[in-house]
C-alpha cells in the first residue's frame, strides 16, 4: 500500500513527486513511536515524514533529524538513493513476527504507537537494498487517516500540495 524513500535531499524529493502528481502530501513532524529499537537495541529515532497518495499507492518521504542509529541512517550512510522500503497493512503484528521469523527474515527495526493504537515492524528479506518490508498494524483511526489523505488526492485540484508544514 506504501512506498517509502528517506532521500538525501527531503525537498528535492517532494517537488518530484509534487511534479507527477502525486500529493497533496500530509506532513507529521516528529513522530512519536514508544519503545523504538533498531536491530535489537533501543534508539531514539526523531524523524519526520511526509504521506501522499499517487494514484492508489501512498508515498511516504522520511527525513531524519538526529543522528541515533536507525534503518534511515544506516541507508544514508550507505549512500542509497531511491525505494528504501514497501509498506502492508496488517491485523496482527505479533502473527506477522511469525510469517517472517518462519520466512528467515530479520526484523530491523520496530516500534508502538502511542497509546496502544498499533505497531510496525520492519523487516530485512535478505535480498540487498530496497527489500525491507514494513508491517504496520493500526486501528480504524489510522486507517480512516489514511482514507482521508487519498480521496484528498482524488478531489486534489493542486492548490495547498503541502499540508501540516510548520
Amino acid at each position: 500500500m506504501q512506498l517509502s524513500y528517506c532521500p538525501a535531499d527531503y525537498d528535492a524529493a517532494l517537488a518530484h513527486w509534487l511534479r507527477l502528481g502525486a500529493g497533496p502530501f500530509f506532513e507529521i513532524p516528529h513522530v512519536q513511536l514508544d519503545g523504538v529499537k533498531f536491530r535489537g537495541q533501543p534508539s531514539p529515532i526523531d524523524f519526520s515524514m511526509a504521506l501522499g497518495y499517487f494514484g492508489d499507492i501512498q508515498i511516504e518521504l522520511i527525513r531524519q533529524h538526529n543522528d541515533a542509529p536507525s534503518m534511515y541512517t544506516e541507508w544514508r550512510a550507505a549512500g542509497h538513493e531511491g525505494l528504501q522500503h514497501m509498506c502492508v497493512l496488517v491485523d496482527d503484528i505479533a502473527d506477522a513476527r511469525v510469517r517472517v521469523a518462519a520466512a528467515g527474515a530479520t526484523v530491523v527495526q520496530e516500534g508502538t504507537l502511542p497509546g496502544g493504537a498499533g505497531a510496525v515492524i520492519y523487516v530485512d528479506t535478505g535480498g540487498g537494498p530496497g527489500t525491507v518490508i514494513e508491517y504496520l498494524q493500526i486501528g480504524e483511526a489510522g486507517r480512516a487517516g489514511f482514507a482521508m489523505m487519498h480521496s484528498a488526492h482524488k478531489d486534489w485540484d493542486g492548490s495547498d500540495p503541502i499540508r501540516g508544514r510548520n
